[in-house]
């Protein structure tokens, strides 16, 4: 199309246009657009290709040739593209110019060719053109090309688009114009313009004079009514989706209302005082307390005033605490909801809200009195005659504001002049003149700042002068100031958080105000001084001397609850409780706990371990349910963020998994269910439990990683069944390796080229977790699979080691394949056995493991691979005093250990009565409990030391009940 528009140009630039990116391409291209600076049907395609390649010049000389700006500038060429805008040439034309725009100010990195692009305010000229925003496309292109501006803004750069001297801002107030617009990208892109400008402006003062002046108060109060909309149509959506149809729309709200508060936060980081001033004062006063606090209290004492439910009011002030931590929003927040009184707010009619809604300080969730379109337009057009209104995104002019009077519009100005003395707490107004504001600007910064400073002081003044006569009240006078007028009612917010933590029926409201409390406790922002009125500590807290005993009643009240049978709390609010009643107790040096709320806390546990019982079965799936929901507690933590972030704890509770709502958050469905329920509980309520009393965990997780044979470890393989075999992968490899069978694992080692007997570990794998099945077509071959622990019940497993294992001959085979099997069966016996000790269950004791029969006086010589006799090795050896593993001391099932006394029971199927001090019963009763070491045990192996230095003494072997009595330890 270029090439045979060219032609038609003519003359002699065809040459020199054979090298697209070059200056002499640029004048041709310069005389292109002097040949068709008409717009019409069949020039059309040419000025859009044409505008192509000029820019792709620009972008060329930027970074190979300035001559390419020297000339852009002298030829004054962008006016060409401001001409073809106005000329109405239709929406492609537009549509390809702002994206040409788009990409030239994005591609450009020099300064100095950014400077020749701004020069001359063409670029405002094209940001203030009445574009048809109803086009999607071009609303598109629009303001990506303002946030493409934004990003360029610097200290120097920004006087290109701020007047100081006509007090106008066009690539400000014409992008927030759009803050409401329907297309989520759209307003995504206003904000990020907004915030670049508010970077910079804080080195600019007559920019932030202007923002602050002519655009805060209306920009802030339309955007709270905005956010405020969302909330209200947010709740609507709560309360008309019990059956759970509607949570793409009501995720979707949810998601738009956190963005709204990242927004204001990152609006708060910028610390820009004034700015901060005024959109504290409109979001506590217009927003956060008439809409979010106030509907806390019972709803039928509110009139006519918006309102919106408990646990969506509960569930956004969480948020809120959450995301947002700038201290004068975040303190006052919390002021009015510990301490609050709604006396004063009560006894207002709604006239008298009508009447005073143009100041902010007055708290009433109300819509702004004008557009911010038409207050934009006001405060620019002060003092002059005829106002000129800019399209919206719609591109509809409010004929309804033209139509106001005289009259009406003088009474708008007196307010809006009110509200903006309001919003600015003491700054001059922007009805001002501006000649005055530029002249006095300097004497007047230092007046505001202490106003600012004297009226932002002023709640917590309050607040101490509160707190001080409070202290100094009698008891007299506190005993007969008791009746109507208590706490019960001057604190009615504080009242509604105890008494949600009450509800025996479920859990719905009393989630909602753990993360509350949850979010205010790990607020930054908040002075420790508001939590220690209701007794409730920082996390980081050093010293903790006393905590508040109702609500720690509260929380162990809830976790006896979901410690029953038919408990109605969820997963989700057992966590947090066990976490906030930590918070509470736990310090650096101890646990303040009080007796009485430790034994509540532990006949809570009691109830867990009975609920469990229950639910205990010798079948595979219940261990294979306890190990993986020990492993997901462990590995994923709660992150009450992102539980704030889910829409599903919006909606009431339910118990079918249909809904898609994860198993923590939603009660439980079918056995399988109640069973994993209940494993958690039990899991959370032993380890609180163990917390507070300050005792190590001993006995969890069933396999420790430190236990286990891991790859490259060194093994003493003398008088070990080995199997030699041939390794083929999925892949096609193969390698010659032997297989050991040990009693959680298998392994395949190699011989250890330095040392005869011993081999290094290529491979292991846990018994539990194979699979075993023949080849069909050959006798000699198993096919072997082990899985890796799935990280959640609902991951699918994935395996470790697929490959098929080929033996010399079919016998070898059979004894592999046995071993195997016998070996998975005992490996899951002896955890559920740990299982059924943790449960206080009766323990069949085990006689058998692997096929080696414990009672006969041969089993030292079949003592599985792991384990070596130190005795037959000679005392010149280094290896002597080393564990059997180059990196594991301690192994989970059997044990070797010298005798202590060489006339000892012969006895090997339980410890000795001589060598414990105690009945030798004992040993059975706690054979699967690792941690719990008896005093008889400490003194064995105390022992241990001057027996071992003794040659002669016999040897014997300790079942896993005898290894285990000994604190776990193994020699």
């Amino acid at each position: 199309m270029f090439g045979r528009s060219r032609s038609w140009v003519g003359g002699g630039h065809g040459k020199s246009s054979r090298n697209i990116h070059s200056l002499d391409h640029l004048k041709y291209l310069y005389h292109v657009l002097t040949k068709n600076t008409t717009v019409t049907e069949q020039n059309r395609n040419l000025l859009v290709e044409t505008i192509r390649s000029i820019t792709e010049i620009l972008i060329w000389g930027d970074q190979n040739d300035s001559s390419v700006f020297d000339f852009f500038l002298e030829k004054n060429m962008f006016v060409f593209f401001l001409n073809i805008l106005r000329q109405k040439s239709g929406r492609y034309v537009c549509v390809q110019l702002l994206q040409t725009l788009n990409i030239l100010f994005e591609n450009i990195s020099h300064e100095t060719s950014l400077y020749y692009l701004l020069s001359n305010n063409y670029v405002n000229s094209i940001i203030v053109h009445k574009f048809d925003f109803s086009d999607e496309e071009i609303m598109a292109y629009y303001i990506s090309f303002l946030k493409t501006l934004s990003l360029k803004l610097n200290n120097h750069t920004v006087h290109f688009f701020y007047n100081e001297h006509t007090n106008d801002f066009a690539l400000y107030t014409e992008a927030i114009k759009f803050f409401n617009h329907p297309e989520s990208m759209v307003r995504i892109a206003v904000r990020t313009i907004t915030l670049n400008v508010y970077k910079v402006s804080l080195d600019n003062q007559a920019m932030l004079h202007y923002i602050r002046d002519k655009t805060a108060v209306p920009y802030f109060s339309n955007l709270v009514w905005f956010i405020g909309s969302h909330v209200i149509e947010l709740d609507n959506c709560v309360q008309t989706d019990e059956e759970h149809r509607n949570r793409g729309k009501l995720s979707d709200l949810v998601a738009e209302h956190l963005d709204h508060l990242h927004y204001l936060n990152d609006i708060l980081i910028i610390n820009c005082e004034f700015l901060n001033d005024v959109l504290t004062d409109h979001l506590l006063n217009r927003l956060f307390l008439p809409l979010y606090v106030y509907s806390l209290e019972n709803q039928d004492k509110g009139g006519e005033r918006p309102k919106i439910s408990l646990p969506v009011s509960l569930y956004l002030l969480s948020q809120v605490f959450l995301i947002i931590h700038h201290a004068p929003l975040v303190n006052s927040l919390a002021e009015v909801i510990l301490n609050g009184d709604l006396s004063e707010m009560y006894a207002k009619t709604e006239q008298d809200v009508q009447r005073s809604c143009a100041k902010p300080s007055i708290r009433c969730f109300i819509k702004p009195t004008e557009t911010l379109e038409r207050s934009l337009e006001m405060n620019k057009h002060k003092g002059k005659r005829r106002v000129q209104k800019r399209p919206n995104y719609k591109n509809v002019g409010e004929e309804e504001d033209e139509e106001k009077g005289p009259t009406e519009d003088a009474q708008d100005d007196a307010e809006k002049a009110k509200g903006t003395e309001g919003g600015s707490k003491g700054i001059k107004t922007s009805g001002e003149n501006e000649d005055i504001w530029n002249i006095n600007k300097l004497k007047t910064m230092s007046k505001e700042i202490e106003m600012v400073i004297m009226e932002r002081s002023k709640l917590p003044e309050l607040a101490a002068s509160t707190s001080m006569q409070e202290q100094n009240t009698t008891d007299e006078e506190k005993s007969a100031a008791t009746g109507l007028e208590s706490v019960q009612w001057n604190r009615p917010f504080l009242d509604m958080v105890y008494h949600a933590l009450d509800s025996p029926d479920d859990d719905y409201h009393a989630l909602f105000v753990l993360c509350l409390l949850y979010a205010m406790s790990h607020n930054n922002g908040m002075e420790p001084e508001k939590l220690e009125r209701i007794q409730l500590p920082e996390p980081s807290a050093a010293e903790k001397t006393v905590y508040n005993h109702l609500l720690a009643e509260r929380l162990i009240r809830i976790m006896n609850s979901a410690a029953q049978p038919d408990g109605k709390i969820r997963l989700t609010t057992l966590e947090l409780s066990c976490l906030l009643l930590k918070q509470q107790v736990v310090t650096s040096t101890g646990c303040i706990i009080k007796d009485v709320h430790l034994a509540c806390l532990e006949g809570a546990r009691e109830e867990s371990v009975h609920l469990l019982r229950h639910f205990y079965k010798g079948e595979e799936i219940f261990l294979d349910m306890f190990e993986d929901e020990y492993r997901s507690m462990t590995m994923k933590p709660m992150n009450v963020e992102y539980l704030m972030m889910d829409v599903s704890i919006l909606l009431p509770p339910t118990g079918t998994p249909l809904t898609g709502i994860d198993f923590v958050k939603r009660l439980p469905c079918g056995d399988v269910e109640r069973t994993r329920r209940a494993i958690r509980v039990f899991f959370m309520l032993r380890s609180l439990s163990l917390q507070l009393r300050g005792e190590p965990e001993t006995q969890l997780p069933l396999t420790r990683e430190e236990d286990l044979i891991k790859t490259d470890d060194v093994l003493d393989l003398n008088n070990s069944d080995l199997i030699a075999c041939t390794v083929i992968t999925k892949d096609g490899g193969m390698v010659q390796r032997f297989l050991a069978v040990d009693i959680y694992q298998m392994s395949l080692v190699e011989p250890d080229v330095s040392r005869l007997g011993w081999g290094v570990v290529k491979f292991a794998g846990l018994l539990q977790d194979m699979q075993v099945t023949g080849v069909e077509d050959d006798s000699r071959a198993l096919n072997i699979t082990i899985h890796k622990p799935a990280s959640s019940p609902h991951s699918k497993p994935f395996p470790i080691l697929q490959a098929t294992f080929v033996f010399s001959d079919h016998i070898r085979c059979i004894i592999a394949k046995q071993r195997l099997a016998k070996g998975r069966i005992q490996a899951r016996r002896m955890k559920m056995q740990r299982i059924a000790a943790l449960l206080d269950l009766p323990i069949q004791p085990t006689t058998e493991v692997l096929g080696f029969g414990l009672g006969s006086s041969s089993s030292s010589q079949h003592l599985p691979f792991r384990f070596y006799d130190q005795c037959r090795r000679g005392s010149s050896d280094p290896t002597v005093q080393r564990s059997v593993f180059a990196s594991v001391d301690k192994v989970p099932g059997f044990a070797v250990a010298q005798c202590i006394n060489q006339h000892s029971s012969p006895s090997l199927s339980s410890p000795s009565p001589s060598a414990s001090g105690s009945p030798s019963g004992s040993g059975s009763t706690s054979h699967c409990d690792s941690g719990g070491a008896s005093s008889s045990s400490t003194s064995s192996v105390a022992q241990s030391p001057s027996v071992r230095s003794g040659r002669k003494g016999r040897r014997r072997v300790f079942s896993l009940s005898e290894a285990d009595s000994h604190g776990g330890h193994w020699v």
